[in-house]
């Protein structure tokens, strides 16, 4: 009798390991991305930004991720029931991450041109923008011709360094290019370029903000217009899709006017 017990326990043993051993699995393969959020349910969307690019995303006082970027996808995730997470990464980051799928949005005022849309998928435009240049009050430049041979900075890989590269040659020595435009603009004050170029909202944003620099805008219509869009992964038209339509959805009940101040349909 004792013996069929003890039988009967070691049976009962490893069932029971077993059973153990199918749950750890199956913990182990769940986790895909996006995650959902604990206490309501929602999915949980990974944001990457590079928050120096004020008025789009910068930091507060409190240490938040704010601006234009964010009341927007805010907006259109209290529309189509998402939750999201912002990430500060840097500029080069934000396109690395999507495409690893460590971040599942790119939202750092990144303009729509052919060559990103290789390999990225990008949301309908929400904004409308155009390159400026910024140099010293007292300089004598008056338009982007003239930077032909000057020295110049730009944040790397944005579309004034593309503008940069289409007027001077990629290969040209003239161009300085920094991870982000507030940098760009400093190293033009302290005498190490002639001039810079940046996306007008940013640079207005910047004088805004330091008006004791003696700065002068120049409007060249030789700047093609931009359109900023927020950036998923190639192929991920589940997320495309769900973002377009909360976009349409905030343009649609003036949202989206509210939160930049333009009238973009």
């Amino acid at each position: 009798m004792k013996k069929r017990v003890s039988m009967l326990l070691m049976l009962v043993a490893a069932l029971m390991l077993a059973l153990a051993g199918c749950g750890a699995k199956e913990d182990k393969s769940s986790g895909s991305a996006p995650a959902e959020d604990g206490g309501s349910g929602k999915k949980v969307y990974k944001v990457g930004t590079e928050a120096t690019f004020a008025p789009f995303e910068s930091i507060d006082d409190k240490g938040n991720i704010v601006g234009i970027d964010v009341d927007i996808l805010q907006a259109i995730a209290d529309e189509m029931n998402f939750e999201v997470e912002w990430q500060n990464i840097g500029w080069e980051p934000v396109f690395q991450t999507i495409k690893n799928g460590e971040t599942d949005i790119g939202a750092s005022g990144i303009t729509i041109t052919e060559e990103r849309k290789q390999s990225f998928d990008f949301t309908e435009p929400y904004y409308e923008s155009q390159l400026l240049i910024v140099v010293k009050e007292n300089s004598k430049i008056k338009s982007l011709a003239e930077l032909k041979d000057k020295k110049v900075s730009v944040q790397i890989n944005a579309t004034g360094h593309l503008a940069a590269k289409k007027l001077q040659g990629d290969a040209s020595t003239n161009i300085m290019a920094f991870e982000n435009q507030p940098v760009a603009i400093q190293e033009m004050l302290n005498g190490n370029v002639d001039a810079a170029i940046g996306d007008n909202a940013v640079v207005y944003e910047y004088i805004k903000a330091h008006p004791d620099q003696k700065l002068k805008v120049i409007e060249d219509d030789a700047f093609d217009k931009e359109y900023y869009g927020f950036m998923v992964q190639k192929g991920n038209k589940e997320l495309l899709n769900l973002l377009n339509e909360g976009l349409q959805k905030i343009k649609d009940n003036g949202k989206l006017k509210e939160i930049t101040g333009s009238d973009f349909k």
